[in-house]
């Protein structure tokens, strides 16, 4: 990646410094070094400090100094004003509202604890005490003490040895004894960690009670929405932030999510994570969570990390002529940093392999099929998150979008792999419906050695064989569902579009979204794999890292350095593919890939209604509902799309998933049946419906049916809408389906169809501005020109049972928990 310029920083659109503070904004000529008294701090040309609590900048009067101490705020007369920490502060609310309160995050902790004891001892007593000649009856056993060997039958005591025998096998073996240090030591880390960690929750806990007045027992019944405005509120109140008069959404946001929408931003520019082309398996994609913590050690948090503290960059790295130099340094670090990995790799084997098999041996016992499950990848979830999504909002978008995804990658068959495992399916079978027959004729044949492994293991295949036969009475239309998965999931790369039957689609998806058996796979590659990478794969791309971060890093009034991304500013960052042309100065490499600045600001305006966006994001969002209102005067009713359109019935059906999944079936379908002719064509409008006009219809008359005081004419758009203080008026839920559904749930279940139906209706426009002028097209990746059917293809339901393995852990490693764990680690280190 080639130097871009001088570090920059965007404009805020806000004044909101306090009066009097204006002089904490300083400018300091480039090649000082840095103190660490009171004053000013040096930085580089071109860098205007806009403040933070504690930044080398220099103590702010009123700000109570820095750090990452446990203790998150000072309380004095329960009065919560000048908190340290707001990065902590923040990130401990949010966690503690995710996870449901004081009680429930102890208990996880302690059970975590007791749960990695549990394996190393379970673990060493396997290994060290055991008799396993006598266990598989290898060598008869002498109970009498006479000549003659007994010949009844082993109990489990015969089979455990003394602990005086144990312990002396235990200190014969330095290997284990060290592993057994290794394991200690790092438990009692965790134990500190944890103990700290629940002091400084029992803190939040005070807040919470004091502070917003939400008591412990009814914290289940507040959405994070209303938590965080009574923190806006609180602001208001009590400085908790010295800098800013007023907190906003997106400065909260921008606090929880700092590092987390680096992380986005360098997966949507290509630069993370590191790429592979591997002989028969094609392009590879690998990113797991133990890369992932080596990742954000190199560049976040660890010791000689490009950020200096929770929320500053070190000044070397806001300097074009300390990049080369940085770089080198950051490649040195990397390397370092993976030799690390590579000494401690076959620790962190061993306890990979012991607790994969400890979790996950009983669920392929019990349900073989759960391993042919998929689950969104964790290069997935960073690829398809907006800027400023939290974690709840992120799983929730792409949890409606696990059904669709999962039919998608199951219309999928290969005519070779099926005839080959109705063979297998065949022979294996028949030579387990003989065992059972024999078994049920004489329950003798079980104590035959290995008969209960021969059932087992023929059960296992022919299951497993089983899954690969696809069901002769299901059809699939792949454009349909990868349409449908588009309206949750909100991107995909622009050649899908078309060629949504194509195998190398489906290879893509499947870097999205794999096999829950993949995942497993790469996590226990992943010690041996993440040293590799980290020593020769990331080092030349220090300086594309360096580079990106000065070019993309701006810093704010109370916030700090963040990710230019995340002001979802469409004059920087916009896309003019994306609807954005005439509104964005950036260049290629400023702009977003995807459209995920328009996109991002999109969802955080409908998931914050009360958010006042910048001028030029407010101008975006005004001139899409103008398009909008514009193409829905050009299409048929809403009323008449979803009374036309498949599950149009099913909108006021009582399944709490009809209405919204039915509403989008409507809108994507309604081109194919206009295309078809199922449906009439109405001659007052000049064409056949299109996904586009369709999705514009639906969504003018939603605006419609949502009424409430608006911010203003220019704010009252599609993305930044107004308050909805009336949701029950949605023409699109029935009466009894609105009374099973709490305001906080109705609120996010429109949001979420409104949102789908944005992301559609811009993919739309899209594809048409990339087609250029012409007929407007009458599918979503349909040509113009003349409308036609979408290919449709029999499916594989061979593997429609795993769709109803909903995207949860199977044990082992807590999956998507995973991310929240490592963020409460960082903030409590």
């Amino acid at each position: 990646m080639a130097e871009q310029g001088e570090y920059h920083r965007l404009e805020d659109f806000e004044e909101d410094s306090p009066p009097g503070e204006e002089e904490l904004l300083v400018h300091v000529t480039e090649g000082l070094q840095g103190s660490s008294g009171p004053g000013p701090a040096p930085q580089p040309s071109g860098w205007s400090q806009r403040g933070e609590c504690g930044s080398q900048a220099g103590v702010p009067p009123g700000c109570r100094g820095a750090g990452s101490a446990p203790a998150v705020f000072l309380s004095v007369t329960d009065s919560w004003h000048h908190i340290k920490n707001l990065d902590n502060f923040f990130t401990k609310i949010y966690h503690f509202h995710q996870k449901n309160g004081f009680a429930c995050m102890m208990l996880s902790d302690v059970f975590e604890l007791v749960q990695f004891l549990f394996v190393v001892t379970f673990s060493t007593f396997l290994l060290c005490c055991v008799e396993y000649d006598v266990l598989f009856a290898n060598r008869p056993l002498n109970h009498t003490g006479g000549t003659a060997p007994d010949r009844s039958k082993v109990t489990l005591p015969d089979a455990i040895l003394p602990a005086p025998q144990c312990a002396q096998r235990i200190r014969a073996s330095g290997w284990i004894i060290f592993l057994l240090v290794m394991a200690a030591a790092f438990w009692l880390y965790r134990l500190v960690k944890v103990l700290c960690s629940l002091l400084s929750y029992w803190e939040i806990r005070t807040f919470y009670i004091k502070a917003l007045n939400i008591p412990s027992e009814g914290l289940c019944n507040y959405s994070w929405q209303e938590v965080q405005a009574r923190l806006i509120s609180l602001q208001r109140q009590q400085q908790m932030c010295v800098h800013k008069r007023e907190l906003t959404e997106l400065d909260i946001y921008h606090r929880i999510l700092r590092f987390k929408n680096y992380m986005v931003a360098m997966v949507n520019k290509s630069l993370l994570p590191v790429r592979f082309h591997l002989p028969l398996l094609g392009p590879v994609v690998f990113l797991t969570q133990g890369l992932k913590y080596n990742l954000e050690l190199l560049l976040f948090w660890g010791p000689g990390s490009l950020f200096q503290n929770k929320w500053s960059l070190r000044p070397q790295c806001k300097r074009a002529g300390a990049r080369r130099e940085l770089a080198q340094r950051l490649a040195r670090t990397m390397v370092l940093v993976g030799l690390a990995n590579l000494l401690l790799c076959p620790c962190v084997l061993v306890w990979q392999l012991l607790y994969a098999f400890f979790s996950y041996a009983e669920v392929i016992k019990r349900e073989p099929g759960s391993l042919g499950a998929r689950r969104w990848s964790l290069y997935g979830r960073h690829y398809l998150r907006h800027f400023n999504e939290l974690n709840h909002e992120l799983q929730a978008r792409l949890s409606r979008g696990y059904k669709p995804a999962t039919k998608y990658m199951n219309s999928f068959t290969s005519p070779l792999l099926t005839v080959l495992a109705k063979n297998v399916g065949f022979f294996a079978g028949s030579i387990l419906a003989v065992l059972i027959v024999l078994t049920v004729y004489d329950e003798d044949v079980l104590t035959v050695q290995h008969i209960l492994t021969a059932i087992t293991l023929l059960g296992l295949v022919v299951t497993v064989a089983r899954s690969f036969i696809p069901d002769e009475h299901t059809v699939w239309c792949p454009e349909q569902l990868l349409q449908r998965v588009l309206a949750h999931i909100h991107y995909m790369p622009d050649h899908w579009q078309g060629n949504a039957s194509r195998s190398e689609t489906r290879s893509e998806m499947a870097q999205l979204f794999q096999y829950k058996a993949v995942f497993i796979l790469e996590e226990l590659l992943s010690p041996i794999l993440t040293p590799l990478i980290l020593i020769f794969a990331l080092p030349s791309r220090a300086l594309d890292i360096v580079d990106f971060f000065r070019n993309f890093t701006v810093e704010v009034v109370g916030v700090g350095d963040i990710c230019s991304f995340a002001q979802l500013d469409i004059r920087n960052h916009g896309n003019p593919q994306w609807l954005s042309a005439g509104q964005t100065e950036a260049s290629v490499y400023q702009q977003a890939e995807n459209g995920k600045t328009e996109l991002s600001l999109m969802h955080f305006a409908i998931t914050n209604p009360r958010w006042q966006p910048p001028p030029q994001s407010e101008l975006f969002l005004s001139q899409l509902k103008e398009k909008v209102q514009q193409d829905a005067a050009a299409a048929p009713p809403a009323q008449r799309i979803l009374a036309e359109g498949p599950l149009g019935t099913s909108l006021l059906s009582e399944d709490s998933a009809a209405a919204p999944d039915g509403l989008l079936a409507s809108v994507l379908a309604r081109p194919i049946f206009s295309a078809s002719g199922l449906v009439s064509w109405d001659r007052r409008f000049t064409q056949p419906c299109s996904t586009a006009s369709a999705a514009a219809s639906v969504l003018a008359s939603l605006a419609s049916s949502l009424p409430g005081p608006a911010r203003g004419p220019a704010t009252d758009s599609p993305g930044c809408h107004s308050d909805r203080r009336h949701p029950e008026e949605s023409l699109f839920l029935s009466e009894s389906r609105l009374r099973s559904l709490s305001r906080s749930a109705l609120i996010a279940e429109v949001a979420s169809a409104e949102m789908s139906l944005h992301a559609i209706y811009l993919h739309e426009l899209h594809q048409q501005q990339q087609q250029g002028p012409g007929p407007q097209a009458v599918g979503v990746w349909m040509a113009t020109g003349a409308p036609k059917l979408p290919f449709m293809t029999a499916g594989s339901a061979a593997r429609a049972s795993q769709a109803q393995h909903r995207e949860m852990p199977l044990g082992g490693w807590a999956e998507e928990e995973e991310e929240e764990e490592e963020e409460e680690e960082q903030t409590t280190t």
